[in-house]
């Protein structure tokens, strides 16, 4: 994984629903706002729950992107059927959490995968708009949105990548600094090894 998993999971989960509470309060106030030709913004959220994936791991990345998505879902201006975007963000998180094995922190590999993420959940959501009948998503529009779409997240995705390695490892300095030193052993464990009661 790019991060080791050293917090605690519930100092993780908080950090993960900060992230995306954030990333929805962006998305809705300042990205969709954007006036970028194609009439198409970048999507943060997803971005955030792919970084997320990675850094955390698939069953993270799996319930931060059902979470995320299903906010998104009813999050105004929601025009579409509730659930798409929960379904999307949950495969894609659960994918690149898997993928996260493979990945080393230091290289630039984060990046490719934040980007092979982004054109994996629009083509998974324009697929599933073509499936429900959605007229936006019909064949022209959609082959013509869907490059825009992905240009657009590739270029967003560094800031929200390095925004969301910092909150994690901003966290986990704190969580490391609290614990002291790490070869100290706790006084109770002392006792009991030391046949002290």
């Amino acid at each position: 994984m790019l991060n080791p998993p050293e917090a605690s999971p519930a100092g993780r989960g908080v950090v993960a629903a900060v992230v995306i509470a954030v990333t929805l309060i962006l998305q809705v106030s300042v990205a969709n706002r954007l006036p970028l030709p194609g009439g198409v913004q970048p999507d943060l959220v997803l971005l955030a729950v792919v970084a997320l994936a990675l850094v955390a791991g698939s069953m993270t990345g799996m319930v931060t992107g059902f979470l995320a998505g299903l906010a998104a879902d009813i999050i105004p201006p929601a025009d579409h059927t509730i659930g798409r975007y929960a379904l999307v963000y949950c495969l894609i998180g659960y994918l690149c959490g898997v993928a996260s094995d493979e990945m080393d922190r230091q290289s630039v590999v984060p990046f490719f995968a934040v980007a092979a993420g982004a054109l994996a959940g629009t083509v998974v959501y324009a697929g599933t708009g073509m499936i429900l009948g959605d007229p936006r998503a019909e064949w022209a529009t959609v082959s013509s949105m869907v490059p825009l779409q992905v240009l657009y997240d590739v270029i967003a995705s560094p800031f929200v990548v390095w925004a969301v390695l910092r909150a994690t490892r901003r966290y986990e300095r704190g969580e490391r600094s609290r614990s002291g030193d790490t070869l100290s052993v706790p006084a109770a464990r002392y006792r009991a090894m030391s046949g002290r009661g």
